[in-house]
This record gives structure tokens, sequence and C-alpha cells, in this order.
């Protein structure tokens, strides 16, 4: 708290699973900080939720090693099971992806995939594609088979491409 009040951070980051840490994550949102937590699986929700944003450690673990640990595995496993599309263990998930959409997309039924991700996060802090199995936001979205996906080029880099997603029973 005394390195709040100095008034020289705009952001502070926490490495801990500790539920005592959620009124301290809280406390600093309140004062207009980001707040970014880091923690195990095991992480209690209300922590989770106080975040700006929420890393669980073994998807860094994952990403960062060839060996799979029993933590990444696990993370497989449930990977498997929200994306099996056979499996109602995706239900969650697809609510989040339309609940984000809902919010973003524009007249057209457009969203911009930024956008789209920032919603994500802001509905849920621990979101993050990689703990669906996916490197990117896009891969996720294109396995989940609800979104159409639209690239265009960019305004500014016509080389990089922008991708756009509108639900398919709106296309």
């Amino acid at each position: 708290m005394d390195l709040l009040y100095t008034g020289n951070f705009d952001g502070f980051c926490l490495v801990s699973s500790d539920s005592d840490f959620t009124r301290l994550a809280g406390r600093l949102r309140e004062a207009g900080l980001v707040f970014y937590g880091f923690g195990e699986e095991k992480t209690p929700d209300p922590f989770v939720s106080a975040c700006d944003k929420f890393i669980y450690l073994e998807i860094l673990e994952h990403s960062n090693s060839t060996k799979k640990t029993q933590n990444s595995k696990k993370l497989d496993s449930e990977a498997d099971k929200l994306i099996d599309k056979d499996t109602a263990n995706k239900e969650p998930l697809i609510r989040l992806l339309k609940k984000a959409y809902e919010a973003v997309s524009g007249e057209d039924g457009w969203a911009n995939l930024g956008s789209f991700g920032a919603q994500l996060n802001k509905l849920s802090p621990s979101f993050d594609s990689r703990n669906y199995g996916y490197k990117k936001l896009g891969e996720l979205i294109r396995s989940t088979n609800i979104f159409g996906i639209r690239e265009t080029p960019h305004d500014n880099n016509p080389m990089v491409k922008e991708l756009h997603i509108r639900l398919k029973d709106s296309l």
C-alpha cells in the first residue's frame, strides 16, 4: 500500500494463488490502477475475478516447455473436453464467447477480433485461449465452429489482416 500512495505506478502484478490478496487487488483497482494476477489453477475465483487480467502459471509452463507436465496434460484434457463437439462441457465457453460477441458486434453483425478479445478479458479476467489448448484467439474461434470469419487488409498496412467474426446463425 505504501507503493500505491507514492503515485509513481500505473499498475501492479502479483504472483500468488492465495485468496488473502483479493482485497488488495480490489483496493488497487479502486485506485484506478491496473492489477494483473498470476497463479496456479487452484487459485480461488474471488481472487481471479478481482484482477484486471489473471494468467494461470500452468499455461506459461506449457508454452515454454516441450516436455509435458502433469498440469499441462490436465490443461490439454480440459481443452479437449471444452472444444470437442460431442461434449456438453463446451457450453460455458460458448456462452462466454456469445456474451462477448453480443457486447461488441456492430449493427452489421460483425465484431473485430481485437475488441472481442478485450471484451472476453473484461467478462472473464482469466480468459486466455491457451487455457483451451490454442496459442491464438483466432484458432480457438475457428475450432468452435459457431462464428464466420472475415479477413480484411488493415488500413495502415495491407500486409496485415484484420479478423472480424460473426455468429453463423446471422450469416
